[in-house]
């Protein structure tokens, strides 16, 4: 059964294709649910840098396809919203903060 951790560590190695910083990092994952009888079933709830984000498409496949690749996942949604607005000052990491000359 996977879990939340597996999950979150597929993510990882999803990039902002703007800022090429984890996604994760940069606090653009607000949820991860695993549901099913053995949780095959993935939601991942995450915001964009920008509502207009002109590469969300390829951003969102990304997403589902590093979690697909948990053993496991048959499923993933990614539900994309803009609520609350992502602010790298609160949801960033310290390390981001840095790099983005936040600090």
């Amino acid at each position: 059964m996977p879990t939340v951790e597996q999950v979150r560590e597929s993510l990882q190695k999803v990039n902002d294709p703007e800022l090429n910083i984890p996604i994760l990092d940069l606090g653009l994952v607000y949820d991860i649910a695993v549901q099913g009888d053995s949780g095959e079933h993935v939601t991942v709830t995450m915001t964009l840098t920008s509502p207009m984000c002109p590469v969300g498409p390829l951003f969102r496949q990304s997403v589902e396809e590093n979690v697909k690749s948990v053993e496991g996942v048959k499923s993933v949604n990614v539900d994309i919203t803009f609520s609350p607005p992502w602010d790298p000052r609160e949801m960033a990491t310290d390390d981001v903060k840095m790099m983005l000359g936040i600090w």
